[in-house]
């Protein structure tokens, strides 16, 4: 026997569930679904900002001495934090250029350090970039990272990456803070 609501009490119900679920998805994410993210206003210009993130000349003021940077699509994203360590052991060895919009966006794999167990699997983030202009000489920059697993090895990955980040933006902004020109 199938018990079917007055259409009047479906419609609210209905109207209910709409205006709940996505306030649970927002409050109550899953572990894959947490995200690093951090906004920040650097005094310097757009374009000086973006060189800093898109060329190895920018990122080897803040990220570190030795990088391979090709700004496009599927074009190296590699950062050299221990140079001298083998081949595959450096820094984001491997990691990609996902999409580019000049001066806009820039999204990237991000692979884990390693003495984690889930870059020898292959296992990347997803770093996610995004430039804008507040006024002339001043950037804000919304910085995202996402795609985390769950389990010990993610949550552990995730707290790194969580202080690291600091660090890196906390660079950035010292080698960048004052627009001198150039890039």
């Amino acid at each position: 026997m199938t018990h079917l609501l007055p259409a009047s009490r479906t419609v609210r119900l209905a109207a209910a569930l709409c205006l709940t679920l996505p306030a649970l998805a927002e409050t109550s994410p899953e572990p894959a679904d947490r995200m690093i993210r951090r906004e920040f206003v650097v005094r310097t210009s757009l374009d000086r900002a973006w060189a800093a993130w898109t060329t190895d000349e920018g990122a080897r003021k803040f990220f570190a001495p030795q990088t391979r940077i090709e700004p496009v699509t599927g074009g190296a994203y590699e950062i050299y934090f221990l140079a001298g360590n083998p081949e595959g052991l450096r820094g984001t060895e491997g990691c990609k250029i996902q999409s580019i919009v000049p001066r806009q966006t820039l999204r990237l794999t991000w692979n884990a350090p390693p003495q984690f167990a889930l870059r020898k699997m292959g296992l990347t983030t997803l770093v996610t970039l995004r430039f804008r202009e507040t006024k002339p000489g001043e950037t804000a920059i919304q910085f995202t990272q996402s795609g985390w697993g769950d389990g010990p090895e993610w949550d552990a990955l995730y707290d790194y990456f969580s202080k690291a980040w600091d660090t890196v933006i906390a660079k950035f902004v010292k080698a960048y803070g004052t627009d001198r020109g150039g890039a």
